[in-house]
């Protein structure tokens, strides 16, 4: 017998938000109190970066968005595991 599991992915969605918002990286970096190059590896990053409430709470007041906004869950191929009989 042999069990799959389903890999889960978190896609970050920072740029599309950005975009929806007409809100830039030197603008949004202000709003953060960041360098624009922080803001451009956090807008470029395809899986969702490691981030803390109080950052997460900052982009979502930032960009008048939810949490949900900036991720989404994208299930991947199935991953073959060990075969038990």
């Amino acid at each position: 017998m042999t069990i799959t599991l389903e890999k889960p992915l978190i896609k970050w969605r920072l740029a599309e938000v950005m975009a929806r918002q007409r809100m830039g990286g030197r603008e949004l970096a202000k709003a953060l109190g960041l360098h624009e190059t922080s803001v451009s590896r956090l807008r470029n990053a395809e899986t969702m970066p490691r981030i803390d409430g109080e950052q997460l709470n900052a982009l979502c007041r930032a960009l008048q968005c939810k949490p949900g906004d900036l991720i989404q869950y994208v299930p991947d191929a199935p991953i073959p595991t060990a075969t038990t009989e």
